[in-house]
């Protein structure tokens, strides 16, 4: 585990941004900035932290946290599905195959939990039992394990993601039936292989976000998969217990951050609190935690300036 003083060290050297000439068009998300060029993307992922679909700030070793977590998982769930990746030539950059993607973002979900307005628990307390198109008995409590799994797909490209049922989506012209069935039939069986991967690390994979989209007429998952950033894990040992005493459950994502936000009373609207240099601490070594317990590989974080490093790898590539 890396220490505390040296994130503090980190806390100014990280990637808030990118604007690399010679490498493509640039696009910049939330986390990741992409460069398209002759049919490929390479994706950066920055140290740049969102929730709420805000932009908050950023945290030391983030970026090299989900990319290595996400490479590691595209490389576990190949025989599974296949996806978009070429190469990852640096810690914070995976160079993948330019995909048309599908406008919706597929959530699985096997607990009902989260704080977020889009998140199965908040909309549960808000009275609803039909979540984009999955009934919901009376009764359930936070946290608890659902009878079966259950599909919550998302709007993409909107000011703030809605839930959306596949009627719906369909009805809006978004997708069409048979593309529908096909991704939700690979997001059921990305999450069967996590679910059974984590399990062996000591680790529930509560729920987690799939991006997926279509190359050469063949669905593939793109994007990030069952990273901290995307994905819910709590630890086996304690979830019962917890469960019974109506306790949080221990949490190895990204959680941590967005119930900080709620407790300085933001769910996404107004002025974003300043994260504390303390709560960026947290959260990095919260996102370390989180890849050497799911890869069970020690992180080894790089010396020096993050930026030239990722400028060197990408003229290695251009």
């Amino acid at each position: 585990m890396v220490s505390e003083a040296r994130i503090r060290e980190e806390l100014n050297n990280v990637l808030d941004a990118t604007d690399f000439a010679g490498v493509g068009r640039r696009i910049s998300g939330k986390v990741r900035d992409s460069y398209l060029r002759d049919g490929r993307r390479v994706l950066i992922t920055t140290d740049r932290v969102s929730a709420f679909d805000r932009i908050l700030g950023t945290i030391p070793f983030k970026g090299q946290v989900l990319n290595q977590i996400a490479a590691f998982w595209f490389e576990k769930t190949a025989h599974v599905a296949p996806n978009h990746v070429l190469a990852v030539p640096d810690p914070n950059v995976m160079v993948v195959a330019e995909c048309e993607q599908l406008p919706l973002e597929f959530i699985v979900r096997g607990y009902i939990t989260g704080v977020t307005k889009t998140s199965a628990w908040y909309n549960y307390q808000q009275g609803v039992r039909n979540l984009c198109g999955n009934p919901l008995p009376e009764g359930l409590r936070k946290d608890q394990k659902l009878e079966r799994l259950i599909l919550t797909p998302t709007t993409k490209h909107e000011e703030h993601d809605r839930n959306i049922s596949r009627a719906e989506a369909l009805h809006e012209g978004l997708i069409d039936g048979p593309t529908f069935d096909a991704a939700a039939d690979l997001c059921f069986r990305l999450f069967a292989e996590g679910v059974r991967h984590a399990a062996t690390r000591g680790l529930i994979l509560v729920d987690t976000k799939y991006e997926i989209g279509r190359r050469n007429g063949q669905l593939v998952v793109s994007d990030e998969i069952h990273t901290p950033d995307s994905s819910r894990y709590w630890y086996m040992d304690t979830y019962e217990e917890l469960f019974q005493q109506g306790r949080d459950q221990r949490k190895l994502d990204k959680e941590y951050l967005r119930e900080w936000l709620v407790s300085q009373g933001f769910r996404g609207d107004g002025p974003i609190p300043v994260l504390p240099d303390d709560v960026r601490i947290e959260a990095a070594k919260r996102y370390i935690q989180a890849y050497e317990r799911v890869t069970g590989l020690p992180f080894q974080p790089v010396d020096g300036p993050i930026r030239e490093r990722v400028r060197q790898a990408l003229e290695r590539i251009a």
